[in-house]
């Protein structure tokens, strides 16, 4: 973030989405591995009605709004690649801006829709939840009251935020690739498949996951919880790296700017 700040050629639509999918990886780690990292050094692993209420509604909140925002950025891919003419006039910068605000008001709505039907169960016993979070799934296998609405609403948020996501993103993919087959030139080829493949790999380590895991009941078993921890922890530690080590553009900005250190020392 810092380094897209501070070098002048990365003030893109491209990069602006990037900064914002960081703050959601940063946001998103945020709700859980602080409770995880107290859990493990005090072994007090207890947690308060309300406090679950809150890693859930914030863990659907930030999934769907980055959801919307790797939906944004397979666009941005999209129009650069196969509108190159029409790019800059298409993703202008008061278009990013409402992309990324309406990312944030669908998360919230996402939020609300998901968290406000909790308020209504009753939970008989035993408390006990056999995860190092409170996700949707495991709490819903403790309420003894009719979940049928809690499930109809947590299964229509999959279809429209998860799906409704996933297939734009595959359509323009699809039509990246097309166009990109077309490209005479071996390197503009290669250019244009670098550019795309860091978004691919983001894209299929968060929706395979995370999806696949809501829609399957809870069992408690050790393969949910390392589901669980790769789309909730290790894909927004990996994301930076994969963007750093995959673009030749960030590379660049980073060599600049430890050169300019060198030259001030």
């Amino acid at each position: 973030m810092v380094i897209i700040k501070m070098d002048s050629h990365l003030h893109t639509p491209m990069y602006f989405f990037l900064v914002n999918l960081s703050c959601c990886d940063i946001f998103y780690s945020s709700v859980m591995v602080p409770k995880l990292v107290q859990i493990l050094l005090t072994k007090n692993k207890t947690i308060s009605f309300s406090g679950c209420l809150a890693q859930i509604g914030l863990t659907f909140f930030i999934a769907s709004s980055e959801s919307f925002i790797l939906s944004a950025m397979a666009y941005d891919r999209y129009s650069a690649i196969c509108n190159p003419l029409f790019y800059m006039m298409v993703m202008s910068k008061r278009f990013c801006v409402f992309l990324t605000c309406g990312s944030c008001l669908l998360g919230i709505a996402s939020s609300l829709l998901n968290t406000l039907p909790l308020l209504r169960l009753n939970f008989c016993g035993p408390h006990l939840i056999y995860h190092y979070s409170c996700e949707m799934p495991e709490l819903l296998t403790l309420s003894c009251t009719d979940l049928f609405l809690n499930k109809i609403i947590l299964f229509s948020t999959l279809v429209i935020v998860g799906f409704g996501c996933f297939f734009p993103i595959v359509f323009s993919y699809t039509r990246i690739i097309s166009a990109i087959l077309r490209i005479s030139s071996a390197s503009g080829k290669s250019k244009a498949f670098s550019t795309c493949s860091s978004h691919v790999i983001v894209v299929s380590l968060f929706f395979l996951t995370g999806v696949g895991r809501y829609l399957s009941p809870a069992t408690g078993s050790i393969l949910e919880q390392v589901i669980s921890l790769q789309y909730s922890i290790v894909t927004p530690l990996l994301n930076p790296f994969i963007y750093s080590l995959k673009n030749v553009e960030v590379k660049i900005a980073i060599k600049k700017m430890w050169e300019k250190k060198s030259i001030l020392y």
